[in-house]
């Protein structure tokens, strides 16, 4: 991995945070207050990372999406709390790589207020020098448009820039923005789907950057 990077972009669920209990938990509240037939959570994991509105879109007609995403988003707040969890070795992963003078942001399809409380509330929010949303954006990944503002912002060349995340989404997010993609095995999509995407590197955990980047 070339030493000249300077900013470490990461994406939440799946690479750094485990919450696909949390939204479990969530969207099988709101299919049973809908009626409707609760799902697996393999099921529900492949489904994440595209945002939480198109998590509940293959279920629900348009007309009915509003008051379901309202009703999943309430019932989110409180079960993030409960469920959530940082991977092995994340805090000490973030502590080194800001020891060793990296800038760090996040790019989440998540809405603003869920990924701020799951920072928050997992400890790692000071480590973060920039936090972009898909609300705060106009197309999620894997439109490389959260990509390539961070960029900007911190004023760098594609070549500084590596972007870590766990899905295809991910490594095609990066691969549009012109910068190096490390996709975490693991997440929601497959080794089959990561590979055929071609990011730079795919590692088996996140511990493995202080390799990489040593």
């Amino acid at each position: 991995m070339s030493k000249e990077i300077k900013l470490v972009i990461f994406d939440l669920d799946g690479t750094l945070i485990d919450a696909y209990t949390a939204i479990h938990k969530s969207f099988n509240y709101v299919m049973q207050k809908s009626g409707l037939k609760p799902q697996s959570l393999n099921t529900v994991r492949r489904l994440v990372g595209w945002g939480d509105l198109n998590l509940l879109k293959p279920y629900f007609p348009p007309k009915d999406l509003p008051g379901s995403l309202r009703l999943y988003r309430k019932h989110h707040q409180s079960s993030l709390l409960k469920y959530s969890r940082l991977y092995p070795y994340v805090r000490g992963t973030l502590r080194w790589l800001k020891e060793q003078g990296y800038k760090l942001a996040v790019a989440s399809n998540r809405p603003s207020r869920f990924s701020r409380i799951l920072l928050k509330h997992l400890q790692i929010s000071g480590f973060f020098d920039y936090v972009l949303c898909a609300d705060q954006a106009a197309h999620p990944k894997p439109h490389p448009e959260m990509l390539k503002r961070i960029v900007r912002k911190f004023k760098l060349k594609n070549r500084q820039v590596l972007y870590v995340g766990d899905m295809a989404i991910d490594a095609q997010a990066a691969n549009a923005a012109k910068v190096k993609a490390v996709i975490v095995a693991g997440g929601s999509s497959s080794q089959a789907e990561i590979k055929r995407e071609k990011p730079s590197k795919v590692i088996p955990a996140i511990r493995c950057l202080k390799a990489m980047l040593r």
